[in-house]
């Protein structure tokens, strides 16, 4: 990795002492529902602390209390915060910014949602970058493992996958050279490659140029080898929710797997245009998927998983190619296609704030599928919301929050039940389970395992997990540079393999 000697100015990071002092914080919402409770930690410069504890236990609320970014509404009621000798929480506005904007960068749990769709990669950068030249660019894109020489510093945040919009939003927080950075859960969705490349550039800026880094992680292993010290907010937050307990409702039988297709994808070619030139990012792809069955996709971020299920549902479309459905052609987008097209065929994205209707609460996202496709009656809808909620470990108090009120974690558990709405034939999950712990990641996938086998509904995983995928599917698709390079038997993929863990993909080392 290309890292730069002279990023940071002397003076510009605390040579010692405690860069963060977090002690005794208390948030409340706006209803007075407590969003944390006595939660605390020290950061210090050159070391890195990661924050544990299973979803909505409070992390993601005291990462944004230390960059002074509490959600809409939500306010201290006990506790002290001390970043840099100030208190980013009584701050006034202009005295905020500068912090943010010299001292302090925050990256969020779904990074793309706070990337300018309009703006390309290079503009994006260089908006908040010390050192906007060419070649500091460069290195920056080096930094968090972004390709050089295909363009990429001059797309639009629409065409990259979703791992590469998580490392541009990286590379924009340490091109402001801070002396804190602030990350939430900063390798969700990334490639195993990917991943302990991050770690291994977060353990260098902390170790080399005195950063003091705070992350919160579900992935244990990760926060085994990258954490200096380890605060667990397991009893410092919201009380723990419930596992799913999924319990489906009854519908009309449906056919069994019979190795009939129920979705088939064929000679499937997609592209982005850049500078009135068509830029292919997929290759004669093709996919068969039925009834009952489960499906993993899998390859290195970038390799195009994202843009092929994005193509299957009608969200991006193809060059070349068809998509099938129970033997009919679907229109190439989605707006071509029927109602009952669109409710069949669901996507659950890798990130879920972009999915949710920030001016709804989440009662009213889910009714919304439940009344449009007609799979209840009007009086029966507020009932079947909570049905929902239930199923993916949501208490029923969760219908009448709005998605900020979330944390990250139960923003994918709405997400999942949004879709789960349409009572759909054919789920699309897009790194589902890489904003849950292993806990409630678990329940979930045992969710959608009991309705694919009592509704033989047709499951589709893309994940970087490979002992997920090992687990939970039946039949592998690996892609490449947007090439399917093997598909078959998930056993047979990964045969020989000591645990999946070791899986070796290509473009990828063994993990």
């Amino acid at each position: 990795m290309n890292h730069m000697p002279d990023w940071y100015p002397k003076g510009q990071v605390p040579s010692s002492g405690v860069a963060v002092r977090v002690d005794g914080l208390s948030v409340a919402a706006a209803d007075g529902r407590l969003l944390l409770e006595g939660g605390g930690m020290e950061v210090r410069p050159g070391r890195v602390t990661a924050l544990v504890g299973p979803s909505g236990s409070g992390k993601t609320t005291l990462l944004r209390a230390v960059a002074g970014v509490l959600p809409p509404g939500a306010r201290r009621t006990a506790g002290t915060v001390e970043v840099l000798g100030q208190d980013p929480l009584a701050l006034g506005a202009a005295d905020l910014r500068a912090l943010r904007r010299h001292r302090l960068a925050y990256l969020g749990q779904d990074p793309g949602s706070g990337l300018n769709p309009r703006m390309k990669v290079r503009r994006l950068i260089a908006e908040v970058a010390v050192d906007r030249g060419a070649e500091a660019l460069r290195a920056q894109l080096e930094e968090v493992r972004l390709p050089l020489g295909q363009g990429l510093e001059n797309r639009r945040t629409g065409e990259l996958s979703g791992g590469q919009q998580r490392r541009v939003a990286l590379a924009r927080a340490l091109a402001r050279r801070p002396a804190v950075l602030l990350l939430d859960e900063p390798t969700a969705g990334l490639d195993p490659e990917v991943r302990d490349e991050i770690a291994e550039l977060l353990r260098h800026l902390a170790a080399h140029h005195r950063l003091a880094v705070a992350l919160s992680c579900h992935d244990t292993d990760l926060v085994t080898r990258l954490a200096d010290d380890v605060v667990d907010l397991s009893a410092a937050g919201a009380p723990p929710l419930p596992l799913p307990a999924p319990r489906p409702r009854t519908v009309e039988a449906r056919t069994p797997a019979d190795g009939t297709p129920k979705l088939a994808v064929a000679g499937l070619c997609a592209s982005f245009t850049h500078r009135g030139r068509a830029v292919p990012v997929l290759h004669d792809v093709g996919l068969t998927v039925t009834a009952g069955s489960s499906t993993g996709i899998v390859g290195a971020s970038g390799s195009g998983k994202t843009t092929l299920v994005r193509a299957v549902v009608g969200l991006h479309r193809p060059a070349e190619g068809t998509v099938t459905l129970d033997g009919v052609r679907l229109h190439p987008a989605a707006h071509g296609r029927t109602r009952a097209q669109r409710r069949a065929l669901q996507l659950v994205p890798q990130d879920p704030l972009g999915t949710l209707n920030p001016s709804r609460t989440v009662g009213e996202t889910l009714g919304r599928p439940l009344r449009l496709h007609g799979r209840a009656p009007r009086a029966e809808v507020p009932g079947r919301v909570l049905e929902l909620l239930e199923s993916v470990g949501l208490p029923a108090n969760f219908a009448d929050r709005y998605p900020h009120e979330l944390s990250g974690g139960q923003r994918q558990r709405a997400s999942i039940a949004r879709a789960l709405a349409a009572d759909p034939d054919v789920l699309v999950c897009d790194e589902v389970t890489s904003a849950l712990d292993d806990r409630t990641a678990g329940a979930v996938m045992d969710l959608l395992e009991e309705l694919r086998e009592s509704r033989a509904l047709a499951l589709i995983l893309i994940s970087h997990d490979l002992r997920l995928v090992a687990s939970r599917t039946d039949a592998l698709l690996v892609l490449s540079d947007g090439r399917a390079v093997e598909s078959g038997a998930t056993e047979r993929i990964l045969a020989g393999v000591a645990g999946a863990a070791d899986v070796r993909l290509p473009g990828e080392r063994p993990v």
